[in-house]
């Protein structure tokens, strides 16, 4: 039986056999407001290129008539797990109906349903990808089988439809839109509700389009709508000189959401949003810079994935990686871009996602082996986004920025409305760079593993250069990943920095290939050695880099004095790396964040520190001295937030490292004060969002009890506000509190996605670790059975989000070997569980190389 998933196989005959022509969808959402189900009715047209059997895919309760060229079918006997078997197309064409009735889901996934406890309305969006297009209407659910739709769609009076084409007027509640041109199943979309709305256009190349922000009414005082149109409407100029093809559809929406899975989904001229990204109190520029990339990526999307799409789920990099790298090529090279700095943030976040997903056991070739459904489910990581982007980055850097882009613009011109494979890509790209582009796709695109790159200099007593040389390693993949691994060709500079007046300078910069295991680098001998040697300055390629002892020592005393952002990141990430490999121990980074945050300006890389310092304490810390180190960081956070810029984003940065780490008593009341108004701090606002954060710090030390968590839900009375009283439920210290969590996530199947994130959030507090003992074995017994039982997004949350991180032991090891070894798991939930033992085997390693260091 193959239950809800689909293997490439089977989708590769199917389309061998037919190709689909159009859909036309009806689907009656009056009763949208009390739930339940829905009537969905499809009327789908393709052609059969010859006489054969099929199926067409459907997740429904019910489905009432099937009626296949004329002939109804019994839903009895041809309707099964997620598919309805098709006995009989013919050569040539052939229309299907199906009547069915889908249901309305809170996971996120299909047709979702949220109620908002404000207005007591109900608001619906779908989420298609990867196979969800199916819970609402029945399709052939496969990228390559591209038709057009046309959706009529009955909804409560007072109520706004979106979808894909123009919002029509409506006739008696009944919205019936244009059809589509040709796209994929997943990137069809419907939102339904009584949502509030702004209207602005984007005019170029003698063209108007008509732009759309959406949100709920209880998020519109907060919604920003004039700078999320400026940043749209930089996108569509850059993206439109650079891609050199008309926007493809009639009008672009963004339609912020409750309750989202993912950051963004880019449906055609319909893009939905978490509305997190509404921002409800002050946040700091790193937050509207990651909201303006997320804009970007799915404006970027319209072309790359939309009016050109992969044919098969393997090649789903060449979507999100191509997204990733022109969105942040926007912001840095877009004319007026308020953050051209973008690089900087991309080395230090997403490189930093890619290198810890490359170095775990389910590390895989960019290009990915994709076998079906279950596996692409899964594969939405580190390396599809931030290690293709980066390796595309690289690859600019190889071709050159305007050769790769004219191969783009060929792509565009030749594939539009069609799905391609990689092949199809790499042949524009030789075309216009003349560049023989094959072996660089197998070393990089179809192979696994991270390199690393150290210098090597000898110097004589005047501190004259005599050799100067790169190091290239390939480490051995980690146990149980597939392939071997392998030295590449690297574009890399060699950046040269002098100490001046307290800066850190860059004096000099050689550009070479780095290829092989040794590459020697003749342009530096016979030179003085400057103070600091750094490798891949600029970050052009995609490798871990090593400094040398000399640069390091200097490194160490005065990382925060580059003059620019770029080298400051690479060398925090180097530190960071260093510490995740036990290169490094905790306290020695720890006393390197100490020594260089104050002279960081960057407050996206401010923010990065502090997530990986609290990380590395509660993890990489050897045991005997962890409560140490996160007193010294405590009482560093305080008085950095007292002393930072009154109302500047760094206060504000130091007020939420602050409130995630206090721990003693004093600093406790500290927090109380600033919730109760009796503490003051000039220049800081304890907005909401603060202070939900120091409610929940105060609930999980036992300083805030129930009565306290409802009287600041009575205060901020949204579906946020729920969400953030669940964690801090479930995050008091007590036997009860974490029973009753447990209870609501693992034992019973209700809670909506966003609550059950936000429980399990509060549930994991590294403080807790004997608290949470007990559930490393009930997380074992009930993990397989969760995932065979829930929906992908849920058990995935639950998989990832229980499992015993925090228990650092040989004995938490030994318990994942034998459920591995015993429980019969899928792949995909093997994979995941396989993932999470690798962070605890790692934390383990790093603990003793800190044990080590004292």
């Amino acid at each position: 039986m193959p239950g809800t998933n689909l293997t490439r196989q089977e989708a590769q005959e199917r389309a061998r056999l037919l190709g689909v022509d159009s859909y036309e969808i009806v689907l009656d959402l009056s009763g949208a407001q009390e739930g339940g189900t829905f009537r969905s009715e499809t009327t789908v047209r393709f052609t059969g290129r010859e006489a054969g059997a099929s199926f067409i895919d459907l997740v429904a309760p019910e489905v009432r008539e099937v009626v296949l060229n004329g002939t109804p079918l019994d839903p009895g006997e041809v309707f099964a797990d997620s598919r309805i078997a098709l006995p009989s197309i013919v050569e040539g064409h052939n229309e299907l109906r199906v009547v069915a009735d889908c249901a309305y889901t809170n996971t996120g996934e299909g047709l979702h349903r949220s109620l908002d406890p404000v207005d007591q309305q109900a608001y619906l969006y779908t989420q298609f990808e990867v196979p969800d297009a199916r819970r609402v209407y029945a399709c052939f659910e496969q990228p390559d089988l591209k038709a057009t739709f046309q959706f009529t769609v009955t909804a409560p009076e007072g109520w706004t439809v979106i979808s894909n084409s123009p919002t029509p007027e409506p006739r008696d509640n009944v919205w019936r839109f244009e059809p589509t041109p040709r796209i994929s199943t997943y990137i069809t979309a419907l939102i339904a509700g009584p949502y509030h709305s702004v209207h602005s256009t984007w005019q170029g190349d003698g063209r108007t389009v008509p732009l759309g922000i959406y949100c709920r009414p209880s998020l519109a005082e907060h919604l920003d709508a004039e700078a999320l149109f400026d940043v749209t409407r930089q996108g569509f100029d850059w993206f439109q000189e650079k891609f050199d093809h008309p926007y493809p559809f009639a009008k672009y929406d963004q339609l912020f959401v409750p309750e989202f899975n993912a950051g963004a989904m880019e449906n055609a001229g319909a893009v939905t949003i978490r509305d997190q990204y509404v921002f409800r109190s002050k946040v700091t520029d790193a937050a509207y810079e990651m909201r303006a990339e997320t804009i970007l990526h799915e404006l970027a999307h319209m072309w790359f994935g939309d009016l050109v799409t992969m044919e098969w789920w393997n090649d789903l990099w060449l979507n999100e990686s191509f997204a990733t790298y022109t969105s942040i090529a926007c912001q840095a090279h877009a004319p007026g871009s308020r953050w051209p700095q973008a690089w900087t943030s991309f080395a230090n976040q997403m490189k930093t996602w890619a290198y810890r997903q490359d170095q775990l056991p389910s590390t895989h070739p960019i290009m990915a082996e994709i076998r079906d459904l279950d596996d692409v489910l899964v594969n939405f990581d580190g390396i599809t986004y931030a290690k293709g982007a980066s390796v595309l980055k690289q690859l600019v850097a190889y071709v050159g920025m305007d050769e790769f882009f004219r191969g783009v613009q060929t792509y565009f011109k030749r594939h539009a409305w069609g799905n391609t494979r990689l092949t199809d890509l790499l042949t524009a790209l030789e075309e216009t760079s003349g560049r023989d582009l094959k072996a660089w796709s197998r070393a990089w695109l179809e192979t696994a593993g991270i390199n690393v790159l150290r210098p090597e200099i000898t110097v004589d007593a005047a501190g004259t250069i005599g050799e100067f040389a790169i190091r290239q390693e390939a480490p051995a993949l980690p146990t149980g990943a597939k392939g071997e691994a392998v030295l590449r060709p690297h574009r890399i500079a060699v950046g040269l920095y002098e100490l001046r007046d307290s800066a850190l300078v860059r004096t000099d910069r050689l550009e070479l290939d780095v290829d092989g295991e040794l590459t020697k680098v003749p342009e530096l001998t016979g030179r003085r050695r400057p103070d600091v040697l750094l490798l891949n300055d600029d970050d052009l390629s995609y490798a871990k880099v090593r400094l040398d002892p000399e640069s390091m020592a200097v490194i160490t005393r005065h990382l925060g004095d580059f003059t620019e952002s770029l080298p400051r990141a690479l060398c925090w990430a180097s530190a960071w790396d260093m510490t995740r490999d036990g290169e490094m121990a905790t306290r020695d980074y720890l006393a390197l964040v100490l020594s260089g945050i104050d002279k960081e300006s960057d407050i996206g890389v401010v923010q990065s520190l502090h997530r990986q310092v609290k990380l590395a304490l509660d993890l990489y810390a050897a045991p005997e001295w962890r409560e140490e180190g996160l007193a010294t960081w405590s009482e560093a956070a305080l008085a950095k937030l007292r002393a930072a810029e009154p109302g500047g984003d760094h206060q504000l940065a130091w007020a939420r490292a602050f409130a995630a780490t206090a721990r003693t008593g004093e600093q406790l009341d500290v927090l109380a004060g600033l919730l109760s108004g009796a503490v003051t701090i000039d220049g800081l606002a304890v907005d909401t969002e603060l202070r939900w954060a120091l409610v929940q710090r105060l609930a999980a030390t036992g300083r805030a009890d129930e009565d306290a968590i409802a009287a600041e839900l009575t205060r901020d009375a949204t579906s946020a506000g729920e969400r953030h009283a669940a964690t801090a439920r479930a995050a008091r210290p007590t036997p009860e509190a974490k029973e009753e969590a447990w209870a609501s996530v693992v034992e019973d199947d209700k809670l909506p996605n966003a609550l059950q994130e936000a429980v399990i959030a509060g549930f994991v507090q590294t403080d807790q670790r004997e608290l949470l003992a007990p559930y490393t074995e009930k997380f074992f017994a009930a993990v397989k059975d969760v995932w065979e039982g829930r929906s992908h997004e849920m058990a995935q949350q639950i998989a990832v989000g229980l499992y015993p991180t925090l228990q650092v032991s040989r004995a938490t090891l030994e318990t994942t070997d034998a459920w591995l070894a015993t429980s019969d798991p899928s792949p995909a939930l093997r994979r995941l569980v396989t993932e999470s033992r690798a962070g605890v085997e790692r934390a383990l390693n790093a603990q003793a190389a800190d044990a080590a260091s004292a």
